[in-house]
């Protein structure tokens, strides 16, 4: 295991993929290199956020009494500004909360809606044929009504202790006066090809020759501080009616490819409160987002298909492992595509797709020398209606931040505006997402209909993964969830299998180079150990893919747990301690007291 560590570490400074050809994907959300981050120990309270302000700004909250929601709402509202390619006000997401005196788990669907009047044949061509995705998603087609501001209200009023203004406030402060943006978001400004084709983006990040303003520039954004100080006087009403609701309906539609967003669609906008879907693995009750969120259940599978295949006897760093992994991926990535999206129009077999006997049967596909071919979903008990499936990626421009509060309190969000800069229409100083391309362009397939299709009020199916985990006394011990699209399911999975299985802390569980396969090739971060176990996972039929990941996987662990007792490296701290990471790949920052 030491010199397994060692690989982790040298990992997390270096970018060779030990020869292999780099093959560069596109990908909804740029890769921007890798940082140094470091485990983190407080004893009183901690955050994690992919951004330095936010994680700052949520510090500050919990220091002046507020909740873990209350530093949550100022975290994600200040990632409107400091974290524009990925989220925002303008978007959607999921938030998991634990309530520590009571034990109980409420679960928060903040998601877009496609609009009342959305014609289900928007995405396709005259000749019935899909349109470009790329040419879908920087329009004002994609654009759903956004949740994130409701999302945050409602939880706010039932977990809030602070005055809202108060929460709001740190960013309009920022808004004003100026921040720095991080290399990360400085690079992504460089490299996006779409950015100046909107007026008000190009005004705002790029100088009068239309070239990025140098790397000391300050950013001030006046029209989004004039937003949120409404907002923190009138609470979200401010975003879904008013001046500002006919400003975001007058840019949808009137963008060259238009939507059908309308002023009803914001104002009827409704966040869910869902019932906490909850698997066991071993002594551990893993927590988080039912449907439309695909993440949790497919997580949930992909841990118990590989339970059947005793992933404990080997290690990360050899063939098995990612052999395993890929194979029970394809398996649960079919049965995904196939079943799962929003529970108001399709019933899901949510529990059926993780019952004993059909797991059981489904890891008999898995044979250790031979990969499966592309993987087909499996006949879950009680299954009503046969489904053709739907093989989309998602919402790679997405931030996930974890929070524990002073009162054991713990919040896990993650928001989205879908694709790196969402639509790229920004209105007030914030992007629109792009989340309506997350349904599929295709309503039916072979004769059967897709259940992740495009209707009228409906959420599309998301991989966003918040979860929290529950010790056997069903008290939170971890708070965690990740960015990246699809790969969330497989960046969260990994992360869970280095921390169950493999001796390693939350930190080095994070950096372990990503691995997985979303029934279609095995792929591989680019940064990785593979110079002996690709050639293997070859000889057994994988189709290898060397990519970027620029995940953002963020969390914290409480102790006591066994994972921190039988880590010996972190034997020397107390009980009650509490140890936040960061994602190497992104400029996150774990922070706490």
């Amino acid at each position: 295991m030491k010199s397994y560590l060692l690989i982790v570490h040298l990992w997390l400074w270096t970018s060779l993929a030990y020869g292999q050809i780099r093959e560069v994907p596109l990908e909804p959300e740029m890769a921007t290199g890798s940082f140094r981050q470091q485990l983190v120990n407080s004893s009183k309270m901690m955050v994690v956020t992919p951004n330095t302000d936010a994680s700052k700004t949520a510090l500050a909250i919990l220091k002046k009494g507020g909740t873990a929601v209350d530093a949550a709402i100022a975290a994600a509202i200040m990632l409107t500004l400091t974290e524009p390619n990925a989220s925002g006000i303008g978007g959607g997401g999921f938030l998991i909360h634990y309530n520590a005196a009571t034990q109980k788990l409420s679960a928060y669907d903040g998601r877009e809606t496609a609009p009342a009047q959305v014609d289900p044949k928007q995405f396709l061509l005259a000749n019935g044929n899909a349109m470009p995705f790329v040419e879908a998603r920087v329009s004002g087609k994609a654009v759903g009504t956004p949740g994130l501001l409701r999302l945050l209200e409602l939880s706010h009023q039932q977990h809030g202790k602070l005055p809202w203004a108060d929460l709001v406030q740190p960013t309009i402060d920022l808004a004003n006066t100026g921040f720095l943006p991080s290399t990360r978001l400085q690079q992504l400004i460089r490299q996006d090809p779409h950015l100046r084709n909107n007026p008000a983006a190009k005004l705002y990040f790029f100088d009068s020759q239309g070239q990025p303003h140098p790397p000391q520039y300050q950013l001030k954004n006046p029209k989004l501080a004039k937003v949120l100080s409404d907002i923190a006087i009138s609470g979200s009403q401010a975003f879904y009616s008013g001046p500002l609701a006919h400003q975001i309906i007058s840019a949808v539609q009137n963008d060259v490819l238009p939507g059908s967003l309308q002023l009803s669609d914001l104002s009827n906008y409704q966040v869910k409160t869902r019932e906490i879907f909850c698997g066991k693995y071993q002594s551990w009750k893993i927590c988080g987002m039912p449907p439309p969120s695909s993440g949790t259940i497919t997580i949930l599978q992909i841990l118990a298909l590989l339970e059947q295949k005793n992933i404990h006897q080997y290690q990360p760093n050899s063939w098995q492992t990612i052999h395993l992994f890929s194979e029970a991926g394809k398996l649960a990535y079919a049965d995904r595509d196939a079943y799962i999206a929003d529970p108001d129009f399709i019933r899901i077999p949510s529990k059926e797709l993780l019952e004993q006997t059909y797991i059981q049967n489904r890891s008999q596909l898995i044979q250790m020398n031979q990969s499966l071919p592309k993987a087909v979903a499996g006949k879950p008990a009680n299954l009503q209606t046969q489904y053709a499936p739907d093989q989309l990626t998602e919402e790679f421009g997405t931030s996930h931040l974890s929070i524990i509060d002073q009162q054991g309190n713990q919040v896990s969000l993650t928001t989205t505006i879908e694709s790196q800069f969402g639509s790229r229409i920004m209105v007030e100083g914030f992007f629109l997402n792009n989340q309506l391309t997350d349904f599929s362009f295709q309503p039916n397939l072979a004769g059967l209909p897709i259940a992740n299709r495009i209707e009228a009020n409906k959420r599309p199916r998301s991989s966003m993964a918040p979860l929290i985990i529950l010790n056997e006394s069903g008290q939170a011990v971890m708070t965690i969830g990740s960015a990246g699209g699809s790969n969330i399911i497989n960046f969260v999975a990994k992360t869970l299998l280095g921390l169950f299985h493999w001796n390693l802390n939350i930190q080095e569980a994070i950096a372990l180079p990503n691995f997985g396969n979303r029934n279609q090739e095995t792929e591989l971060e680019v940064s990785g150990f593979w110079k002996d176990i690709a050639p293997e996972l070859e000889k057994r039929g994988h189709q290898i893919k060397y990519v970027d990941y620029p995940s953002g996987t963020q969390g914290i662990m409480k102790s006591p747990t066994p994972i921190l007792r039988e880590n010996t490296a972190l034997s020397r701290f107390q009980n009650n301690q509490l140890f936040g990471a960061a994602d190497p790949r992104r400029l996150g920052l774990a922070i706490g007291e």
